[in-house]
């Protein structure tokens, strides 16, 4: 997937979590245990998402709004992309990376405050890990060096993913 998408991406995500002009074109489908299916309409672009919040982050004197996602735009002929917040502006010098068990996946697009797997066979393998495990954790540097961890639980992920697709298809 092309940066130019990424942007477009970050935008309309930037847009539905943190304004409420548009609320009205914001719909949740369903809360599955710790994950949630979100549909967002524009009137001509259509995104659906899966998405949760850390149930653990590190360091705890420091709460950031940290999310997960699993989103497809059907306009874009995008499916499968995994995306994650961590709530501040990535430090481009580290890694971002994805663990759960004796997987790890290396976010390797990172924008502002969103970060991305550039390839979606990569994206895939991680969402067939997402749909095994128990729990995934993400580390993250800040721009001051600083690394943060979230722990993500993946109870309710398979279907809400499954919701996700669902109303983008």
């Amino acid at each position: 997937m092309s940066i130019i998408n990424k942007i477009i991406f970050l935008f309309f995500l930037s847009l539905i979590l943190n304004t409420s002009v548009f609320s009205q074109e914001v719909k949740k489908i369903g809360k599955f245990k710790d994950w949630e299916t979100i549909v967002f309409t524009d009137g001509v672009n259509k995104v659906c998402f899966a998405q949760s919040i850390p149930v653990l982050q590190a360091p705890k004197k420091n709460p950031r709004d940290a999310r997960l996602f699993v989103s497809f735009r059907p306009n874009d002929k995008i499916s499968d992309e995994v995306s994650i917040t961590s709530g501040y502006e990535y430090n481009n010098q580290n890694s971002i990376t994805a663990t759960s068990g004796k997987s790890k996946y290396k976010f390797d697009i990172a924008k502002e405050n969103f970060a991305w797997i550039s390839e979606n066979k990569v994206e895939k393998k991680m969402i067939k890990t997402l749909k095994k495990g128990s729990r995934i954790m993400v580390s993250g540097y800040n721009k001051s060096g600083s690394q943060t961890i979230d722990h993500y639980s993946l109870l309710g992920f398979t279907k809400a993913y499954n919701s996700a697709k669902k109303n983008c298809s």
